[in-house]
């Protein structure tokens, strides 16, 4: 009998292998007799000049420890901060592990270790940085007289209000001194390459890991205006509330914008990102006989919206086709349980699927984790809901109470890799095979 489910996880780490940091590194930093290239930027093998690495993320331990593997003893010095349970060991390069996804004082340190080492950077000297998602809870730093606390319960209250990713990181990099360029800044006016996952809807590179070398486009008056928005803004901490009316004032320095001259010496190049791993998805079932096409790499919006017009693609389809979509949504938690947004995705997808036989739906993170869980996602069909009604388990309330890792639990279907070492948002299948 054809398991259904497994034939989705298994394209599904199909995708993940396909934009693992590793091999993408090694897509773009090439040897020639005299020189590197990297990501189109040549850089000598021999000179006056020394070559820096720092990077944050989720996937940066394993792009640096490529990096490493490539360079080796032409790096001088580096340092990266990787979320706890992430890191990679490397011979020239510093690894540390912090908190995620928010700040904590592991990463403070370790970012003030980034900031030195770019501060450091002479005119003579390549600064290569390695970004990917979850660089903006990694890269911490805080503004003074703002705790860590402080910082981290905003980060949260922002993440659970149904804000997007750009509007929490147009917060974020206004709340920063490395954010929002100004790593770049404190680098120049040495050379500066970025290395660059995208874990952000439609590849914005001022919006991954809060853009911390390129220009910002948003400014003080943005971050208050979703910060009053989403509801946050009279719950701010007084002394964070204070640095967005001093920056709005011109009393703080705004974040570099396009055309600042301490950016002139950067390059920024994107080398993997969720169109990579969808297409791999696509090429993993095209080579085992099933029919696939590519939707959008761009889902975003309510959870349980996008789940509604995937199964409503999927019961459209009138012959056996697999549906793939990428992307990142939002989930508004509004209630006491236990999930993420892809485990919240694929129970709502359960719901209106049930009764309907021969229809599956994976949705996961590439990353490995979805919301603050040990599972990547969950898998579904017309059958999950009845079979765990007939155990005691009830969908909807799990629903309702924004409960899905513990239905999942329960119930089975959770799609679980341990960390992947990359991030390219996330990937869901929707595959009518009857």
């Amino acid at each position: 009998m054809t398991d259904h489910r497994q034939i989705l996880r298994d394209a599904f780490l199909a995708g993940v292998e396909r934009v693992k940091p590793d091999c993408l590194i090694r897509d773009h930093v090439t040897a020639a007799p005299d020189a590197w290239c990297v990501a189109g930027e040549r850089v000598a093998r021999e000179g006056s000049g020394r070559l820096v690495v720092v990077g944050a993320g989720k996937a940066s331990g394993l792009m640096a420890r490529a990096l490493d593997d490539l360079l080796g003893a032409r790096i001088a010095a580096g340092a990266v901060v990787v979320k706890r349970g992430h890191a990679v060991p490397c011979r020239h390069i510093e690894t540390f592990e912090a908190g995620h996804p928010y700040p904590d004082a592991a990463g403070l340190a370790a970012t003030a270790r980034v900031a030195a080492l770019c501060r450091a950077a002479g005119p003579d000297d390549c600064v290569i940085v390695l970004l990917s998602g979850g660089g903006s809870a990694l890269l911490a730093d805080a503004p003074p007289g703002v705790t860590l606390a402080e910082l981290a319960d905003l980060s949260k209250a922002l993440v659970t209000s149904g804000a997007d990713i750009r509007e929490i990181n147009a917060v974020r990099k206004h709340l920063s001194g490395v954010k929002g360029g100004q790593l770049a800044r404190l680098t120049s006016p040495a050379r500066l390459v970025s290395l660059i996952l995208s874990d952000v809807v439609g590849d914005p590179l001022d919006v991954i890991a809060s853009g911390p070398t390129v220009p910002d486009p948003s400014t003080y008056a943005d971050a208050a205006e979703v910060c009053r928005r989403y509801g946050v803004w009279t719950d701010m901490p007084p002394a964070l509330r204070l640095v967005l009316e001093e920056g709005i004032a011109g009393q703080r320095a705004e974040t570099p914008k396009p055309g600042d001259p301490a950016l002139a010496r950067c390059v920024n190049r994107l080398i993997g990102n969720n169109r990579l791993a969808l297409e791999a998805c696509r090429a993993w079932l095209a080579a085992r006989g099933v029919e696939a096409e590519i939707v959008t790499d761009r889902l975003d919006g309510d959870s349980e919206a996008a789940a509604g017009r995937m199964v409503e693609a999927l019961c459209a389809l009138r012959r056996p086709r697999a549906l793939l979509f990428g992307g990142e949504t939002t989930l508004a938690v509004r209630g006491p349980g236990l999930g993420g947004r892809n485990q919240h995705v694929a129970l709502k997808a359960a719901s209106l699927l049930r009764g309907r036989p021969g229809l599956t739906l994976l949705a996961a993170g590439t990353d490995g984790t979805d919301g603050p869980t040990d599972a990547a996602g969950a898998v579904v069909d017309g059958t999950t809901c009845a079979d765990a009604a007939r155990r005691g388990i009830d969908a909807e309330a799990a629903l309702r109470a924004f409960d899905a890792y513990r239905f999942f639990r329960a119930a089975g279907g959770h799609v679980r890799t341990g960390p992947t070492l990359t991030n390219v948002m996330d990937v869901a299948i929707a595959w009518r095979h009857g």
